[in-house]
């Protein structure tokens, strides 16, 4: 275990915030379990009355620690990116992270737990609007699957950090995302077929989000997350820096970059989630919201557009494409 990086203050922050909240979740889940064990809203007891002031107690804190959640994950990016000055050879986030086994699976179980935070905020507000609590079973159950993921995320947390060498030398972001890493396009696609797929399923997403078709408007969103993130990897990228050979995720969310990175991510997943959350309210039967259609549109261009106008300035600056 590296006291340098355990130590760290950023380090003492996070791991300190998430065991409060990890203890709150624990409270929640012990209202919980007599929740789904005795619920019946068609009852009038003393019991069922508890269990109604239970769940509102329940959905209060679950409701303000999805909130933390949320907003510790640019934290948890920040965090790794500022051990960069203390890992050797690391010179952004991207060789934090890869440090060790444990970084790069807690970074995508992160966003994994966000989704269904933020999934569960959906579910949970059409519960607070029905007045039967019609959707009340099914968020806190939704609940103990998100719990299950915030019981893995603490113990890979703690793995993390505690793994982090101070004294072994990292793999840099140029070597781990090097020039020849292009071959590692999915499906063994070029470049020029990884844009054509990047804005054609874009526009479909425009089309079907117009038709107010969750279905189609839902899986497009997943395939675009996959496109998307390979697309800012080995091409929108090389433009934000300037450099067809800078192929990094990361970097971009330093202050070199003017922090651009933040926002090319938030939009992406935004995008994304209001697609795929208007998909998954239909699997568990809830009234279609067509406002998430508006907000899918909305921040999937606002995404689409600033990756397009990165190459759109560097090309009427210099006249060339990288």
């Amino acid at each position: 275990m590296s006291s340098d990086i355990v130590l760290s203050s950023n380090v003492i922050v996070f791991l300190f915030i998430e065991t409060i909240l990890l203890l709150l979740q624990f409270i929640v889940l012990f209202y919980t379990i007599k929740i789904l064990k005795s619920w019946d809203f068609s009852k009038t007891t003393t019991k069922q009355y508890l269990l109604e002031k239970y769940s509102y107690l329940a959905t209060l804190i679950i409701f303000f620690t999805i909130i933390i959640k949320i907003s510790l994950l640019p934290y948890f990016v920040y965090t790794i990116d500022i051990l960069s000055v203390v890992v050797p050879g690391a010179m952004c986030a991207a060789g934090v992270i890869s440090s060790n086994d444990y970084g790069e699976p807690l970074l995508v179980l992160k966003v994994i737990v966000v989704f269904l935070a933020s999934l569960w905020i959906i579910v949970n507000k059409n519960d607070i609007k029905s007045k039967r609590f019609n959707f009340l079973i099914k968020k806190f159950w939704l609940y103990i699957i998100l719990f299950v993921f915030l019981i893995v995320e603490y113990v890979l947390d703690i793995l993390y950090f505690s793994s982090i060498s101070t004294v072994s030398i990292a793999t840099c972001c140029s070597a781990i995302y090097d020039s020849s890493s292009v071959n590692a396009l999915p499906f063994s696609m070029n470049l020029q077929f990884l844009l054509v797929s990047f804005y054609s399923i874009y526009i479909l997403i425009l089309f079907f989000n117009y038709k107010q078709l969750r279905v189609f408007s839902g899986v497009l969103n997943i395939i675009f997350l996959y496109i998307s993130y390979y697309a800012v990897i080995y091409f929108f990228g090389t433009y934000i820096y300037e450099l067809p050979t800078h192929h990094c995720p990361f970097c971009m969310m330093q202050s070199d970059y003017f922090y651009i990175g933040y926002f090319i991510f938030l939009f992406l997943f935004l995008g994304t989630f209001f697609g795929i959350a208007n998909f998954m309210s239909k699997i568990i039967n809830i009234k279609q919201n067509n406002d998430y259609f508006k907000y899918s549109t909305i921040f999937n261009t606002l995404y689409v557009s600033i990756c397009t106008l990165y190459v759109t300035v560097y090309y009427l600056k210099n006249g060339v494409f990288l």
